[in-house]
C-alpha cells in the first residue's frame, strides 16, 4: 500500500513487512504504545512511529495500513488440543457460537443430507446448552427426525452424548451392551439403549464411542489441520501449547504436524506434550521418551515441552461437575516414579487436576522429592485447571517452583458447578487473583476442542467479566482481572510456560514477529462485546497467515477443504454473532453527544449567516 511520507529506498536490510497507523499495545513496559512495526526475517526490528520505520522500507517491503485499529501481540493458548483438533476439524459440525438450538438442528439436518453413507455427523465440543435461547440439549427424537439414516453423535461437555438410532447401530450398542466403568448407557423400559450416554463420572464412554467413527486418511489430515490452524489464526492466535490427551498417540498422531513443519506450512507455533496412553505401562513409555529426546528440542515452530497432562492414569480426576467429585484410589507410588524419572532427566510436565484434593496429594509427592533436592530444580512444571485449588496449595506450588494454566471451562459448565457446589465455591473457581498475587505464572487457555470453544476471546471475556456463555455471573469482582492482565495471561504467560519469554508474548525488537490487528479495540469495546472480537490481520514470523475485511487476499492460499461434503466446507467453524449493542445508559450518552454536536453546528452556521441566531423558528400549529 503506497503511503505518503514512506518512500522506498535502497537499503541493505529492508523490512519484509511494515504495519503502520495502528494503536499498538506492545506489552513492553519500556515502550507500551507505538503506531508502526517492522519485521525482517521473522523478527521484529523496529517498534515506533513512521519516522522510526521509514529508513527500513525498501522496494520489496510490504506496507500495510492498520487504519487506526488496535494491534496486540499474537495470542498464545496455553492449553489447547490443537493436534487432535486439527486431525478431526473438517469432519465436525461446530456449534461454537450458535445462538439457538433451532439453528443448530437446522445445520445438522442439512449436513445429514450432504453426508455420504458410512460417515457420521458429529457435533463435538465448543458449545453448551446454556448458550442456546432454548437452554436445553437436543432430544433423541429430534436427532432421529433430522437424520433418520445418518449416524449422529452430539457431545455435550464432559457430561453426556446424544446419539440417534443410526449412531447407536453404527457404534454397536444393543440391549446386551454392558455399562463401561465410570459410564452409563441410558435405557428405556424395554432395556434397549435410548441414545443417551452419561459420564458417571468418567468421559471415557463418550470419547471411546466417538473413536468408532471414521477418521481422515492421507493428505486429508494435512488439509484438515491447515484449515484448523487458519481458523485459530482468525482469532489472533499465533502460538499454542498442545496438552496432548486421550486418544492422541505418539508418534502416530503427531506425524501430520511434523510433516507440515518440515514443509514450512504451519501457521501456528506449537509446543507439545507427550501423554502415556496405556494404563499400566506409563513408566515404560516415559522412560522411552526420556531416552529419546529432551524438552525444547525443535525450533520456534514445533518443539517438545515435556510430559502430561497425565503422567499416570490413576492420578487423573474428572471434571464432570454434574457428578460428585471422584474419590481416587491410592496412586502415589506409581506417580512418584513418574515424577522422579522426569525430574532427574530435566523434563518438565503438566498435570490435569480439577480439585484441591488431587492437588494436595500431588504436592505431598513433590515435597517428598524436594527433600532429595529434586524440587525446585529448574524444570518447568504446572497444574492445569485447578478450579478448586486452595490458597494453602497455591503457597506450596509457589515454594516448589510451579506454575498454573487456567481455562474457561466454567464459561460452559458454570451453571452445573453452581448447582453442585454453590455460588460461594463458584466465586473462587479458580482463584485467579490469589494465584497472581503470589507471583505465580498463570497462563490462560481454552481446553478446546471437546469442551470449550477454541475462540480465545470467549475465554478473555470470562476472565474479565466472570460471566458464562449463558450470561450467569459466576465470579464476582474480587476474583476477576482487568483487560491488560487477561491479555498478558494469553501472551506473556504462555511464552513463559514454554521458556520463550524472551522471544514472544511482547512486541519489541528482537522478538518474533507475531501480532494481530483486531476488529474492535479490546481495551475500549463494551465488556459484553469482548467475546465478539476477531482478528482482521494475523502475522506469524512476518508471514500474513490470516487476512479479512480490507486485507482480504493478503494471506496464503490454502487447498480446498477435503472431503467436499465436510461441514466446514458448508458452514465454516465458529459461528459469529452480532455484537450485543449499546447499553441504555451508553446509548443515551451517545445521543446526548450527538445533540451537543448538532447545537455546535447550528451556532457555527449562525455565525456565518447561514442560519438565524435565535435557533429553530419553526412552530408546529398543534402547539399554538
Amino acid at each position: 500500500m503506497p503511503v505518503g511520507g514512506l518512500v522506498p529506498s535502497a537499503v541493505d536490510h529492508a523490512a519484509d513487512l511494515v504495519v503502520r497507523n495502528a494503536k499498538i499495545h506492545t506489552g513492553d513496559p519500556g515502550r507500551p504504545q507505538a503506531s508502526t512495526i517492522a519485521i525482517r526475517d521473522g523478527v521484529i526490528t523496529v517498534v515506533g512511529d513512521d519516522q522510526d520505520v521509514a529508513p527500513h522500507i525498501g522496494p520489496a517491503t510490504k506496507v500495510v495500513d492498520a487504519l487506526g485499529r488496535r494491534m496486540v501481540p499474537g495470542l498464545n493458548d496455553s492449553h489447547l488440543h490443537v493436534i487432535r483438533g486439527g486431525l478431526n476439524y473438517v469432519l465436525e459440525l461446530r456449534w461454537d457460537g450458535v445462538p439457538t438450538l433451532r439453528k443448530g438442528l437446522a445445520m445438522l439436518r442439512e449436513q445429514a443430507g450432504r453426508t455420504p453413507k458410512g460417515q457420521w455427523v458429529r457435533v463435538v465440543g465448543g458449545w453448551s446448552a446454556e448458550q442456546f435461547a432454548e437452554r436445553r440439549l437436543p432430544t433423541v427424537a429430534e436427532l432421529n427426525a433430522a437424520a433418520p439414516d445418518t449416524p449422529v453423535f452430539v457431545l455435550h461437555l464432559y457430561q453426556s452424548a446424544v446419539l440417534n438410532r443410526a449412531a447407536l447401530k453404527a457404534a454397536g450398542f444393543t440391549k446386551d451392551s454392558p455399562d463401561p466403568k465410570g459410564g452409563q448407557i441410558v435405557r428405556g423400559r424395554d432395556g434397549e439403549p435410548t441414545g443417551m450416554l452419561l459420564a458417571a463420572p468418567s468421559a471415557l464412554i463418550l470419547y471411546s464411542t466417538l473413536a468408532k467413527a471414521p477418521v481422515l486418511e492421507g493428505e486429508d489430515k494435512k488439509t484438515s489441520t491447515r484449515h484448523f490452524l487458519r481458523e485459530l489464526n482468525r482469532f489472533g492466535l499465533t502460538s499454542a501449547i498442545d496438552a496432548a490427551g486421550g486418544f492422541q498417540n505418539f508418534p502416530d498422531n503427531y506425524s501430520t504436524v511434523i510433516e507440515l513443519a518440515e514443509a514450512g506450512q504451519l501457521s501456528l507455533r506449537i509446543a507439545y506434550h507427550l501423554f502415556p496412553q496405556t494404563a499400566g505401562q506409563e513408566i515404560d513409555d516415559l522412560a522411552r521418551w526420556v531416552g529419546t529426546a529432551r524438552p525444547e528440542d525443535g525450533d520456534e515452530w514445533l518443539r517438545l515441552n515435556g510430559a502430561g497432562e497425565n503422567l499416570t492414569w490413576s492420578a487423573a480426576d474428572f471434571e464432570n461437575f454434574t457428578q460428585p467429585r471422584p474419590e481416587l484410589a491410592p496412586y502415589e507410588a506409581e506417580f512418584e516414579k513418574a515424577v522422579r524419572l522426569l525430574m532427574e532427566n530435566g523434563w518438565g510436565f503438566r498435570l490435569h487436576a480439577t480439585y484441591d484434593e488431587t492437588i494436595r496429594r500431588d504436592l505431598a509427592v513433590f515435597e517428598k522429592l524436594a527433600a532429595e533436592g529434586l524440587f525446585p530444580a529448574g524444570n518447568r512444571w504446572l497444574f492445569d485447571h485447578a478450579e478448586t485449588v486452595s490458597v494453602e496449595s497455591l503457597d506450596r506450588i509457589a515454594a516448589l517452583g510451579g506454575a498454573l494454566s487456567v481455562q474457561n471451562r466454567l464459561s460452559f459448565q458454570g451453571d452445573a458447578f453452581v448447582r453442585r457446589y454453590g455460588p460461594g465455591a463458584a466465586a473462587d473457581a479458580p482463584p485467579i487473583r490469589a494465584m497472581l498475587e503470589r507471583g505465580l505464572t498463570v497462563g490462560a487457555g481454552t481446553d478446546a476442542t471437546r469442551v470449550s470453544t477454541y475462540n480465545p476471546w470467549v475465554a478473555m471475556h470470562w476472565l474479565v467479566s466472570g460471566r458464562t456463555v449463558g450470561d450467569l455471573t459466576v465470579r464476582p469482582p474480587h476474583n476477576r482481572v482487568d483487560r491488560g492482565t487477561a491479555l498478558a495471561m494469553f501472551t506473556e504467560a504462555g511464552a513463559a510456560l514454554t521458556g520463550e519469554e524472551g522471544l514472544k508474548g511482547v512486541l519489541r525488537p528482537g522478538c518474533l514477529g507475531d501480532l494481530a490487528v483486531l476488529s474492535e479495540d479490546y481495551f475500549s469495546v463494551p465488556e459484553p462485546d469482548i467475546a465478539h472480537i476477531e482478528s482482521l490481520l494475523t502475522v506469524v514470523g512476518g508471514r500474513i497467515v490470516y487476512a479479512s475485511a480490507e486485507y482480504e487476499g493478503l494471506d496464503e492460499v490454502l487447498p480446498p477443504v477435503s472431503p467436499a461434503w465436510s461441514p466446514v466446507a458448508r458452514f465454516g467453524g465458529y459461528q459469529s454473532t452480532p455484537r450485543t449493542g449499546l447499553s441504555g445508559a451508553r446509548q443515551a450518552e451517545l445521543l446526548g453527544q450527538a445533540a451537543a454536536e448538532s447545537e455546535q453546528h447550528r451556532r457555527w452556521r449562525a455565525r456565518r449567516g447561514l442560519a438565524p441566531e435565535t435557533g429553530n423558528t419553526f412552530v408546529d400549529p398543534c402547539f399554538l
